[in-house]
């Protein structure tokens, strides 16, 4: 089973930049995309950023121009790096994969989730 795990959260201060990884373990037999969402308490997931297998990315509007998502298939792992980061900004932000097994099959892992906090 594939185990994305996400890394770079932390506590940073209005204007800051933070760079998130997501790393998955497992065997998958092909992507068909990964991204980043957020979530702050009493409020649904959103979608932040995702990348396609084909290297397309798509940006929630409120990110454009501040964060870019990317990807290095070798090293099996999403990044996101965050620029200009606002108070509005802080949220638990999780990794998804979205991929094909070698059994066929569909699958969605979502990874645990690291806090990221703007605030002076």
């Amino acid at each position: 089973q594939v185990q994305p795990v996400e890394s770079g959260g932390g506590l940073v201060q209005p204007g800051g930049s933070l760079r998130l990884s997501c790393a998955a373990s497992g065997r998958i037999f092909s992507i068909s995309d990964r991204g980043w969402y957020r979530q702050t308490p009493g409020k649904p997931r959103e979608l932040v950023a995702s990348i396609s297998a084909s290297g397309s990315t798509n940006y929630a509007d409120s990110v454009k121009g501040r964060f870019t998502i990317s990807r290095d298939n070798a090293k099996n792992t999403v990044y996101v790096q965050m620029n200009s980061l606002t108070p509005e900004d802080t949220a638990v932000y999780y990794c998804v994969y979205r991929y094909t097994g070698f059994d066929g099959y569909e699958y969605v892992h979502w990874g645990q989730g690291t806090q990221v906090t703007v605030s002076s």
